[in-house]
């Protein structure tokens, strides 16, 4: 069935398994699947949110059971989950951590590919890629999927994506610490994701999507060139175009819908769904051309985006802007930060969203990004007591779905 543009939503957020003893990954999302289920499976059907597997074997991913238009209480379903997992995992010594990277996680030693089902398409990526490095085993994101009937809904959904897409790190960062070191990156995910295709550039381009805008220039922009360049690698053809596809937004032809997929995971699904929801309703206000006509939205070339988006990665809500035409495009004329870009984007779209979840854009509007509370509480003491006693607190949040404050 397809959907119109913001009938429907698709969240999708990613959590890491943590041993109690010693705080490191543990993968065993496979005995996690066995306690609940009975038996080893890949999905299991929780009513209203679905657990998944992901590329490796500590990172489990809980996702809207289909398509939903109930933003208002989604955080709940996903906090009543978070639960239960951490009373199957409290027998298996372990326990679920939020934000988008271990801090202490070494990736050559820790890593573990799932082994069950889809094991041989991993398998397969990390012969070509080689999955250990943070790029690929340390990154755990929330995804937005949302629907487009045809062509001219798809033209609309994809060029407001594009303009958006630069700035939402500087709401979403989480990941500043890898390996016990400051990265120098507020969102050090998206930093390492630009580059953990290198081997193939074709598959992540230059993480905005190209200017594209009907189903057909995509196939020809992006997905042919994929198919043709992923051909000497994927012998067997068991590849998809679709998922081989890693901008960050992905057209699913499959289902319509766009995938947006630069959102680092916060503390706690209180804090993904507010994100969520001020995202949807400044796609809403971009799609409806109030700000800018869609020619105008359509003619950004994705090189220009993409200096923006390394900005906001580096400093989060730091980051100062300074591309004049894309300040214009929300109606600021003098150079400013991301934080005071979004303040003025929430102060136009506030009216549409709920008391709840105004509070917690409020909070994180005024308190920062994730990555810079998370800074703020680790100060200069970088010794690994310290980041644990930090990120247990950040499991605590995420066990209470509360936000985190240092």
């Amino acid at each position: 069935m397809s959907y119109h543009l913001f009938e429907v939503y698709g969240i999708e957020l990613e959590y890491m398994l943590v041993r109690n003893a010693d705080h490191k990954v543990t993968p065993i999302v496979d005995e996690l699947m066995i306690a609940k289920n009975g038996s080893l499976t890949s999905d299991i059907d929780n009513g209203k949110i679905e657990w998944s597997n992901e590329l490796v074997g500590h990172v489990v991913e809980l996702k809207t059971n289909g398509p939903t238009s109930d933003l208002e209480n989604l955080d709940e379903l996903f906090a009543n989950n978070i639960k239960e997992i951490n009373e199957i995992l409290s027998h298996l010594n372990s326990k679920l951590w939020p934000s988008a990277s271990h801090p202490l996680m070494n990736p050559d030693t820790d890593m573990q590919l799932w082994q069950h089902n889809y094991s041989e398409i991993y398998a397969l990526y990390n012969r070509i890629f080689d999955c250990k490095g943070h790029g690929w085993s340390n990154l755990q994101s929330m995804h937005i999927n949302l629907p487009f009937y045809d062509d001219a809904e798809f033209e609309r959904l994809h060029a407001a994506i594009r303009i958006l897409l630069p700035i939402i790190p500087a709401l979403s960062s989480s990941s500043p610490i890898f390996e016990g070191k400051f990265t120098g990156f507020k969102d050090a995910r998206m930093e390492v994701y630009k580059y953990n295709q290198k081997e193939i550039p074709e598959m992540t381009g230059k993480v905005i999507p190209e200017g594209l805008f009907t189903k057909k220039e995509y196939f020809e922009g992006i997905f042919e060139p994929i198919n043709k360049a992923i051909k000497p690698y994927d012998t067997e053809k068991i590849l998809d175009h679709h998922f081989l596809n890693s901008r960050g937004a992905i057209a699913r032809f499959d289902r319509n819908a766009i995938e947006i997929r630069v959102i680092d995971i916060q503390e706690c699904p209180k804090a993904d769904i507010a994100i969520a929801v001020l995202i949807i309703e400044t796609l809403k206000v971009l799609v409806s051309e109030e700000l800018v006509a869609l020619e105008d939205q359509k003619a950004w070339h994705e090189n220009d985006l993409y200096k923006i988006f390394n900005e906001v990665i580096k400093e989060a809500e730091d980051a100062q802007i300074e591309n004049k035409l894309y300040l214009n495009l929300f109606d600021i004329k003098e150079e400013t930060s991301a934080n005071k870009l979004w303040i003025k984007i929430y102060n136009r779209v506030k009216d549409n969203i709920s008391p709840k979840h105004r509070e917690t854009i409020e909070f994180i509007l005024k308190r920062k990004s994730l990555s810079t509370r998370i800074l703020s509480a680790v100060g200069t003491d970088f010794s690994e007591e310290n980041i644990i006693k930090v990120y247990e607190k950040l499991g605590n949040c995420l066990a209470e779905n509360k936000l985190f404050l240092p």
